[in-house]
């Protein structure tokens, strides 16, 4: 398979790790960053030898770009990504989707219009943990599943939110814990139960008086499989404890994998603290491989970059779909569902009542 010229939007901390993977793997020809500070990108661009620019439509057109990674802000998603899309790039967005329902439709109804791939980045996915749960909730080994939670108990502190002018913020932003931190968990969540029909949420700001968006929400889902899910997401547990995500099924087994344990990751930041690892697996004759997984995988992570791996992972992924005409495992959709789950959430608490799906 050919090369594909690959390209950055966004060169702050994530942006990093997407130069990184785009430099070293064998499908990706890295050249170029773009940023709106053309000192930004000069200074990543210099950093991997590629060309800087501060203009999207510029760099499509100079740089014969075929992919593109954002890395921005939330809120720009969706005008980065068409300037990129009209400029016949792919697109791979760092999650989430965008900030707003109305941005996605327009991301992907562009990506429709001229033909070309998106793609969202959930690189939890590619966490062999996280892996096992699918396969088994495929093979059958759980029944039908019926019953899921989500529990991510963080924090983030002041100097989190300041770290970034946009952070914090409704306009900056989009919103807090469930635009920010809790997106993986979600898409997890969707990923093994499938579809909503509806739900019942609420959102609160607990301890971070200096800041505009929820730093904790809570909701009830009815999935159109029949089967029944809660979340909890927050970043108002000092110290941050872990992400869990649990599916059981009719026969009466569950699986899980806790995705996130200790301090919470933050990009750029902080490292990971723990392995992700499956923290639950009653599936009859599977219970007693629950510790050599968790032996396999502790090995696995200690033996490679954490921080960086599974990133590397989904871009391969998404070159690889784009290189082959076929779907990325994470795409556009997908990265919408998780969108209007969370809009869904700040509809309940305004009205107060169930919201049904699709929004």
């Amino acid at each position: 398979m050919k090369k594909l010229r690959t390209a950055i939007v966004g060169c702050g901390k994530v942006g990093h790790f997407h130069a990184r993977a785009l430099a070293r793997l064998e499908n990706s020809e890295f050249v170029a960053v773009c940023s709106t500070s053309l000192d930004r990108a000069t200074t990543l661009g210099r950093q991997y030898g590629v060309r800087a620019f501060d203009n999207v439509e510029a760099m499509a057109e100079d740089a014969q770009v075929d992919v593109v990674c954002i890395c921005t802000p939330h809120p720009q998603h969706a005008s980065v990504a068409v300037a990129a899309l009209k400029g016949g790039c792919h697109v791979l967005i760092e999650k989430p989707l965008a900030s707003s329902l109305e941005d996605c439709d327009l991301i992907l109804s562009c990506a429709e219009e001229h033909r070309r791939a998106v793609g969202v980045v959930c690189q939890r996915r590619f966490y062999p943990s996280a892996m096992r749960v699918r396969q088994a909730i495929d093979a059958g080994k759980i029944g039908r599943p019926v019953i899921g939670n989500v529990v991510m108990l963080g924090w983030r502190d002041r100097q989190y939110y300041e770290s970034d002018p946009w952070r914090g913020s409704w306009a900056g932003e989009g919103g807090g814990v469930l635009v920010n931190q809790a997106p993986h968990q979600l898409d997890l969540l969707q990923w093994y139960l499938g579809d909503i029909d509806e739900l019942y949420g609420v959102w609160k700001n607990v301890n971070h008086d200096y800041i505009e968006v929820e730093d904790t929400a809570a909701a009830i889902v009815k999935f159109k499989s029949g089967a029944i899910a809660n979340i909890l997401v927050s970043n108002a547990q000092n110290p941050a404890l872990y992400g869990k995500v649990h599916v059981h099924g009719d026969n009466g087994a569950s699986v899980g994998v806790q995705t996130d344990g200790g301090a919470m990751f933050i990009a750029g930041v902080s490292t990971i603290t723990e392995p992700p690892y499956n923290d639950i697996w009653t599936i009859k004759g599977e219970e007693h491989m629950l510790a050599d997984w968790k032996n396999e995988d502790a090995k696995q992570f200690s033996s490679a970059d954490s921080l960086y791996v599974y990133h590397e992972r989904q871009i391969d992924d998404f070159l690889t779909a784009v290189g082959n005409h076929t779907r990325p495992l994470i795409d556009g959709v997908d990265g919408r569902k998780t969108v209007e789950l969370f809009t869904a959430i700040y509809r309940s608490k305004q009205k107060n009542a169930v919201i049904k799906f699709p929004l």
